[in-house]
């Protein structure tokens, strides 16, 4: 067996109505629902049939390892393939070291934080890993999104005779995990005090890098906007501002039309199918909106190319701590 490998990272997502209970359980630790909040969640998966979110990434795995020549695992954090299973696996079948990636190019402590801490754990000192934080700068990322809305945006814009704005987005996280309290005495970054989360300041920076492509084409500063998407249900503040008030601030402007693009999902899933797809349609009909999204990354070959690039550097650290570590002969 191969004694290197790469391993992906999602969110994972139940395959049945009846496994949502489960999964919720499983995304909040163990905290209960309300009953509310469940019922609304089933209807939502129940709108769409399934979320496909496990079968695309095992689909983007395949990719990945048909252009690599590496195994590819995938685990997810919140429901089957368990990450800690899928480590498991990796080291029954002999795996020394691997590449991790995250599929969360933004940063975040409630979900790269997580999923490291999860494979790291199950790894137990096993496994030597590589595991990449954030990506949301790598230019293949911007490119492959560009690549989805240039022809949407300008179709969109051609049709209603003036250029359309683009809403970008991101999933919303709460406002407890970005604004960490920082010790007065103590510097803003330290071991011990990560300091404010990284995730809302990488996602607009990703939204401006796919702007920033598209801007030759004619997409000007003044034309493009950012949002939070798909806000928790259980009460407490998430950040914003939401996709909502944009829509209605855009049409207040007298926009007639918008693209929304998500910038943080790699792939079709219950936020885009249901969120965007349906609730922020309707929505935005209802105000005299109308919505137009460009087809998600899923099978992107440009996607591919970027996760190849980051796994090629996670092997060449890999292979420089190998060299740099100190053998028998040089310890004696």
């Amino acid at each position: 067996m191969p004694e290197t490998a790469i391993l992906l990272l999602a969110h994972g997502t139940p395959e049945t109505l009846d496994e949502i209970p489960e999964y919720l359980s499983n995304i909040t630790s163990g905290r209960p629902m309300p009953e509310a909040v469940v019922a609304e969640i089933r209807h939502r998966y129940g709108l769409i049939g399934s979320s496909p979110l496990t079968e695309l990434t095992l689909e983007q795995a395949h990719l990945l390892s048909r252009a690599l020549g590496l195994a590819v695992y995938v685990g997810m954090r919140n429901w089957k393939p368990y990450i800690a299973d899928v480590v498991r696996q990796m080291r029954e079948d002999g795996i020394a070291s691997a590449v991790v990636i995250c599929l969360a190019p933004q940063n975040s402590r409630t979900s790269v934080g997580l999923y490291r801490r999860v494979a790291f754990a199950a790894a137990a000192g096993a496994i030597e890993m590589d595991f990449i934080d954030g990506w949301a700068d790598h230019p293949q990322l911007a490119e492959a999104f560009a690549q989805r809305l240039r022809p949407v945006w300008q179709s969109l814009s051609a049709r209603i005779g003036s250029m359309a704005p683009v809403l970008f987005t991101a999933h919303s996280v709460p406002c407890s995990t970005i604004h960490a309290p920082v010790p007065a005495a103590q510097p803003a970054q330290t071991p011990g005090n990560p300091g404010p989360d990284p995730y809302p300041v990488e996602a607009k920076r990703t939204a401006a890098n796919v702007a920033a492509l598209l801007a030759p084409s004619g997409l000007t500063a003044n034309k493009w906007f950012f949002a939070f998407q798909s806000q928790g249900m259980s009460g407490a503040a998430w950040i914003g501002p939401t996709v909502e008030d944009t829509l209605s601030a855009l049409r207040q402007e007298g926009h007639s039309a918008v693209v929304i693009q998500p910038i943080g999902f790699l792939c079709d899933h219950v936020e885009i199918l249901y969120d965007i797809d349906i609730g922020f349609r309707e929505f935005a009909a209802g105000i005299g909106l109308e919505v137009v999204r460009p087809q998600s990354l899923n099978d992107s070959s440009l996607l591919t190319a970027a996760l190849e690039d980051l796994v090629r550097q996670g092997l060449a650290r890999l292979a420089a701590r190998s060299t740099a570590r100190p053998t028998p002969a040089s310890v004696l």
